[in-house]
């Protein structure tokens, strides 16, 4: 059974509780993290941590804790739970009011939250053949940049590429790019990997940041900056990026190949150079 940290206390998960009256419970009010662990190894921690920091500034709710404090409850749930290879999921709500109200209770102590499960990679054949996705107007909130717990919006969107056997929903909004339901979104187009820049619209992703830091060092043509819906529908490679997927193929978007239909030689060189980069550098520190 996998231990996790609730409200200063170490404990197996299935034992945790939260109030009914917690407004992470009531109304997603609150922020989260997931962070990669590897070899033990959390990565990008600072990052991670500044993120939620962003995020707790910009919902106003104080942070509960300073970085070193989170590091070493990262570090203690890490070294508590038997996998090598971990995902941490960190958050913290605003508490308990003493009623339910929508306006901020004047005394409240935060929720902090974190629990860890084994990070599993993708599948071979997934790697081989890449995935299929579906697209979809992007419905969701204009603050897409903050890591909020309320998901509500990406549920619905994560569903509709379930209920069409895919494996994630790319969206657009007023005819542009923002990201996937659970990840980020990479084109290729004449050679060129093409990412859409860091906006409200979309989560700056840890990983997208690893993908434009690698094609920076090996010298791959690419730019930042806004993508049309045309664009996407015509790429060459569209991929998807995130701690889980890590380098992902969409090679089929809304029954329609992408390129020939498998995943294409751009796509597939970044794959390598992130394999190198998490063996040298996520695993080696």
């Amino acid at each position: 059974m996998s231990v996790c940290f609730l409200n200063g206390e170490f404990g197996p998960l299935a034992d945790a509780r939260i109030s009914p009256l917690d407004r992470g419970f009531l109304f997603g009010d609150g922020a989260y993290e997931v962070i990669p662990v590897y070899s033990r190894r959390p990565f990008r921690l600072e990052q991670h941590l500044q993120r939620l920091a962003n995020t707790l500034e910009a919902i106003r709710l104080p942070n509960p804790h300073a970085p070193s404090e989170w590091a070493a409850m990262v570090g203690e749930i890490v070294a508590r739970n038997p996998w090598d290879d971990q995902s941490v999921y960190l958050q913290v709500s605003r508490g308990c009011g003493e009623r339910r109200n929508h306006a901020f209770p004047m005394l409240t102590r935060a929720t902090v939250f974190l629990m860890s499960d084994e990070l599993v990679t993708v599948p071979a054949v997934q790697l081989e053949n890449g995935v299929s996705a579906v697209s979809a107007a992007d419905f969701r909130w204009l603050r897409c940049d903050l890591k909020s717990t309320a998901l509500l919006a990406n549920c619905l969107l994560r569903q509709l590429a379930v209920d069409h056997g895919c494996a994630e929903t790319v969206l657009f909004r007023d005819g542009f790019l923002t990201e996937g339901s659970a990840s980020n979104i990479v084109i290729v187009q004449d050679g060129v990997m093409i990412a859409p820049p860091k906006s409200h619209l979309m989560l700056p992703g840890v990983t997208y940041d690893v993908v434009l830091e690698l094609a920076a060092r090996h010298g791959l043509p690419h730019e930042v900056r806004e993508i049309l819906e045309d664009e996407v529908r015509a790429a060459e490679e569209i991929w998807m990026t995130s701690s889980t997927k890590e380098v992902l193929a969409i090679t089929t978007l809304d029954d329609r190949a992408v390129g020939n239909g498998r995943p294409g030689p751009v796509s597939r060189q970044m794959y390598t150079w992130y394999q190198e980069f998490k063996t040298t550098v996520m695993r080696g520190g």
